[in-house]
């Protein structure tokens, strides 16, 4: 895309508001014309060294001995600059795949443009949004959990460090449920997948949090292996590597695993309760498409969210991300937010992402259309069906009764053993 279309990728990439990637781009071309040049000036090395090793053995045989010295002195050197520009092509090539792994992807064409969060604009919204909050739901969520004998911060810490969670009793049976609700929610048009939880470099870096994002996750150094900060990233591997028949697509997946963050930089920030953890659980929803099915399976996966969303009875609202505040990988992005009066915040719940073919090209992901020669890259796109932590803490805050218990949003009974309103322990 750099070499054949440069001039679109730098008007694009403009569009995300961070001077420092146009010299990044800069710094992909000057790396990639001396690739090239590496690579003519090696072959005309190596052409001219067979030339003369044909002349040197026809000089000796003509017994020319100084012309065929000279000759061979001259194949030396072409061999010592050979070696040179072999080294410097490792050199140039790997300097090259690091800047462009480091690269975002570029924003499409419709995304708003904008510099940072506060240029988000919401497109849908406000709804359930009463026209106040009486008293007893603004209590914190960490206030009324730890109340209620179903959130235990204090000994997850004592387990595992700052930063982790534990739920307990009906607070636990909560979560639960919350995952079946959105597989069970998806699971019309999604196939279940339970993948590992522990994925290769590879796998992270064909979906983007390598290496941009190496920091906030956790490695198993031992074995070269890392905990998924998402099941995006199991999920989006499933076919690295392969050719897809265009009539298989879109192939559509749904996983409920455990998630791991170091969150670094994070100390301190939204760390109470239950806002931002090292671990939680979460159902990731995602698609693998051809290009013209992206934009429509992007309006899928946001409508699924908010309607898993709107059936709690949570309010909320759905904003679109702007180009300056979009993740590495995304090239359209929504976030569905959700209302804590507690905390009185929205709360993201769901990052709902068309990634063009990004990932894909990364993942080597590719599919080929009945009748037709050569084959395409895919698209993937995916969005968080539920991620576990700040819908339960909206649950708790939105459905705080005046006499401290919790009330259960009515589609979540059937997952909770009989448990209805959440009572003191």
């Amino acid at each position: 895309m750099l070499r054949t279309d440069p001039e679109r990728v730098r008007s694009l990439m403009e569009r995300r508001r961070k001077p420092a990637l146009l010299e990044e781009l800069e710094r992909c071309a000057r790396l990639d014309l001396r690739l090239r040049d590496i690579v003519k000036e090696r072959d005309e090395a190596r052409a001219r060294i067979n030339d003369l090793s044909k002349q040197v053995a026809a000089l000796r045989r003509a017994g020319d001995a100084p012309a065929a010295d000279a000759a061979m002195a001259e194949s030396r050197n072409l061999g010592e600059a050979e070696k040179a520009l072999e080294s410097e092509h490792d050199e140039v090539s790997t300097a090259l795949r690091d800047v462009l792994l480091s690269l975002p992807n570029v924003p499409h064409e419709d995304a708003v443009v904008g510099t940072s969060d506060v240029d988000n604009p919401v497109v849908s919204g406000p709804h359930r949004m009463p026209a106040e909050f009486a008293e007893h739901q603004r209590v914190p969520h960490w206030e009324t959990a730890t109340a209620l004998g179903i959130l235990d911060n204090e000994r997850a810490v004592k387990i595992s460090g700052a930063m982790f969670t534990m739920q307990r009793g009906a607070g636990a049976t909560l979560a639960r449920a919350l995952c079946q609700y959105a597989l069970d929610a998806n699971a019309d048009a999604f196939e279940e997948i339970r993948p590992p939880s522990l994925v290769t470099t590879a796998t992270l870096t064909a979906t983007g949090q390598l290496p941009k994002f190496a920091e906030d996750a956790y490695a198993i150094e031992r074995d070269g292996l890392w905990c998924i900060p998402t099941a995006e990233s199991s999920l989006t591997s499933i076919h690295a590597g392969e050719i897809l028949d265009a009539e298989e697509l879109p192939a559509r997946y749904m996983a409920h695993t455990s998630c791991y963050r170091r969150e670094a930089g994070s100390a301190g920030r939204d760390t109470r309760g239950m806002l931002r953890a090292h671990e939680f659980d979460k159902v990731e929803i995602l698609a693998v498409t051809t290009p013209e099915q992206a934009l429509g399976m992007l309006e899928e996966l946001r409508d699924r969210v908010v309607r898993a969303i709107d059936g709690l009875g949570l309010p909320h609202r759905t904003i679109e991300v702007c180009t300056g505040d979009m993740g590495q990988s995304h090239h359209r992005s929504f976030d569905v937010e959700v209302y804590a009066p507690g905390c009185d915040a929205w709360l993201e719940v769901s990052s709902v992402s068309w990634f063009g073919d990004y990932q894909a090209r990364r993942a080597e992901i590719r599919f080929r259309r009945a009748g037709q020669k050569g084959t395409e890259v895919a698209h993937t796109l995916n969005a968080s069906a539920l991620a576990v932590p700040r819908v339960w803490a909206a649950i708790v805050e939105n459905f705080r009764q005046p006499d401290g218990s919790v009330a259960v949003p009515e589609v979540l009974h059937r997952y909770m053993r009989g448990t209805t309103v959440i009572r003191p322990r």
